[in-house]
């Protein structure tokens, strides 16, 4: 059976390359991208659906029935927010829409990107954000739910609005494997993660950077 998901957060670093991966991969048959503004990719698996807010969909939910998953790769920074107002935000948003697409689509399975758990025995703030969106979408009733805790990821050569520093962890990705192998993936592997946990039987909720390489190959 051909899979449609929905991809949020489509511009982004992770988010791109998995965007990627799914308009590449033959189980994938329709791919619809919601975010604020266009990717500019032309495919003809992918419909863009542009909206300036994630938790407004009321006028959207004909466009977002039917669906098999939902790649949740937003990561969205308020301006000016302080640790415990980008927590909340966080937490609304990816909690709100999660539940709303839950509510179009019962069957749904759904992978949030989230963050590794932090190194030296203390959490960053991401990664406490993260733990509180955890906490709270596990309180939803998804057919399967994953949490993709990544750390550093290097972007694919052929991703778009990269900065330098993006490009270099790119060129510096066989080395950082070596060195780092359980603080590092690419975005092709977090999007191919994501796609295999639709099609294999996984027994693991969170995967980390060793679980999600494996997944991938």
């Amino acid at each position: 059976m051909k899979l449609k998901v929905i991809i949020t957060g489509g511009n982004g670093l992770v988010g791109q390359g998995v965007l990627l991966k799914c308009l590449e991969s033959d189980e994938i048959s329709e791919v619809l991208l919601v975010g604020r503004w266009s990717s500019d990719i032309t495919h003809p698996k992918l419909t863009e659906l542009i909206i300036p807010d994630l938790l407004d969909l009321d006028c959207y939910e004909h466009l977002l029935v039917g669906y098999h998953a939902c790649f949740y790769c937003s990561r969205i920074v308020p301006v000016e927010a302080d640790e415990e107002s980008y927590s909340k935000f966080t937490t609304h948003t990816a909690l709100g829409f999660a539940s709303q697409i839950l509510v179009l689509n019962p069957n749904i399975v759904f992978c949030f990107l989230s963050r590794s758990k932090a190194t030296d025995g203390k959490l960053t703030a991401d990664a406490k954000t993260a733990c509180m969106v955890e906490a709270a979408l596990s309180k939803l009733i998804f057919r399967k739910l994953f949490f993709f805790r990544t750390n550093l990821v290097a972007p694919l050569a052929r991703q778009r609005n990269l900065s330098f520093w993006q490009r270099l962890l790119a060129f510096g990705y066989p080395l950082l494997k070596f060195l780092v192998p359980n603080r590092i993936n690419t975005s092709a592997e977090v999007g191919l993660a994501m796609i295999r946990a639709l099609i294999t039987e996984t027994e693991r909720r969170a995967l980390g950077a060793r679980e999600i390489r494996a997944l991938a190959s």
